[in-house]
């Protein structure tokens, strides 16, 4: 597959001027004037840097004496793979912060998505209107819609370039795993940013069902990626995981599940930037890949890696956050195997229940209320801490913003806690029944009386099909 896509994909591939230059010209006119204002000296005064990269791609074949727009739509006339990568290389950097990418106005993106998408359907006029030279790539001409096929065929030849960008400036372990030294000093990590933005906006053109077909080439370049030293090109590494999670079925990812997985846990301890897309990516492809099997050993190692995480930064909101708001899937695959982690949950739970910060608070909330429902609590030494940090709760809830939210969240876990405990609810309780600071409450929990009822046989049901 990959060596018909060459043979017609390659950088000798020759498209007619007459075909695609009239839809183009308006293009290349579009992202002629911001290119302008490029060096096209990527070795001057400001060093080697992604403009630099981006510009001497446009200019390889033409020289540095031409204009932007000549180079733009030679390309165009000449090699649709070149002219691809640089609209890749451009749409790629909308909403970047990275100080190499942030020169790229939005405009610029914008108007390079565009190129691309109508370089997309000029192409697919061209093969559906009977170039069959064109048609016949492997197995990636069946069923493909129209603005899809440029990108699904352009997979084969371009990945495995920008997988060797990425990898020209990655650390290398010697066999012992002891010494490490760079692949290529030479080497600028720019390049190597520029690659995976361009990577990661690639395989983002294509989803469901026609990226599962390219599965064997999108993720040893992703690998590649999280391999990286580099947090940028790390975190285009994991966005294109997440992509990819989200568009194939578990059974296309194949043999690659376990060193996918592998990859999540030695990533865990990721730069605060990319923890968000850390954490996402690794409870997707647990899910994802273990879903069917709650006792599988990397729900165990991946959870425990990041517990491990949070314990040494307890107080790094970010994080906490980001856990909070994407771990909710772990925790449902889990199901009643949760009770085996209680012992380093709930004092981070804990913890975070009085942060300063009412976002904390609620998905702590949430998070309790979903561990009740799970597991009951069952055979816990924390149902009396819970209650009374619960109760703590509900009353510091009058100084803050969230307040009614939040005491609504503690209202109806008490009342998950009453119903799944019973007599030792009960004995937790019988101290704060008397505390004139929950006469609110207590009016409310009355008032929940027939709410309990129907929780509680839900839960009971719920529990008999497990």
């Amino acid at each position: 597959m990959t060596l018909e896509c060459s043979k017609h994909l390659g950088s000798s591939l020759k498209v007619s001027e007459r075909t695609l230059q009239n839809k183009n010209i308006k293009l290349a006119n579009l992202l002629d004037e911001p290119l302008l204002r490029v060096s096209l000296n990527p070795w001057g005064i400001r060093g080697i840097s992604v403009e630099g990269a981006l510009v001497s791609v446009l200019s390889s074949t033409l020289g540095s004496n031409v204009s932007i727009k000549s180079m733009l739509l030679s390309l165009l006339s000449d090699s649709i793979t070149d002219f691809s990568l640089c609209c890749a290389a451009l749409a790629s950097a909308s909403g970047s912060t990275y100080n190499q990418l942030f020169w790229v106005p939005n405009t610029l993106s914008v108007a390079a998505a565009s190129a691309f998408k109508d370089l997309s359907k000029a192409y697919a006029a061209m093969v559906v209107g009977g170039n069959h030279e064109l048609i016949k790539i492997g197995e990636l001409d069946v069923d493909l819609p129209n603005e899809k096929m440029l990108a699904i065929h352009l997979i084969p030849q371009v990945l495995p370039l920008l997988k060797d960008r990425i990898k020209e400036s990655a650390i290398d372990k010697s066999i012992d795993g002891h010494v490490i030294s760079a692949a290529s000093a030479t080497v600028p990590v720019a390049y190597a940013v520029l690659a995976a933005y361009q990577f990661r906006w690639l395989i983002s053109q294509v989803d469901y069902p026609h990226l599962g077909k390219v599965c064997s080439l999108v993720i040893p370049s992703a690998l590649t990626a999280l391999d990286h030293w580099s947090s940028e090109v790390k975190g285009q590494g994991m966005v294109s995981l997440i992509h990819l999670a989200e568009n194939v079925n578990a059974a296309e990812i194949g043999w690659y599940e376990d060193v996918i997985l592998d990859a999540c846990c030695q990533n865990v301890a990721s730069d605060d930037e990319i923890w968000e897309h850390v954490v996402q990516m690794s409870v997707l492809m647990v899910t994802f890949t273990q879903k069917s099997n709650p006792r599988s050993i990397w729900y165990e190692k991946l959870l425990n890696e990041m517990l491990s995480h949070l314990e040494r930064q307890p107080r790094n909101k970010e994080r906490r956050i980001a856990w909070l708001q994407h771990i909710e899937p772990l925790f449902n695959g889990l199901g009643l195997i949760l009770v085996a982690h209680f012992r380093r949950l709930f004092p981070l739970l804990f913890q975070w229940m009085h942060a300063d910060d009412d976002r904390t608070v609620l998905l702590v909330l949430e998070r309790v209320k979903t561990v009740v429902k799970l597991t009951w609590i069952r055979n816990s030494p924390h149902i009396e801490r819970l209650v009374d940090e619960l109760v703590s709760l509900y009353k510091e809830a009058a100084l803050k913003i969230a307040r009614e939210e939040i005491r609504k969240l503690v209202l109806q876990t008490i009342i998950l806690i009453h119903q799944s405990k019973g007599s030792q609810f009960k004995a937790a309780w019988d101290k704060h029944k008397d505390d004139p600071d929950l006469t609110i409450f207590h009016h409310s929990f009355r008032e929940q009386q027939p709410a309990m009822v129907v929780a509680s046989a839900v839960l009971t049901g719920f529990f008999a099909v497990k």
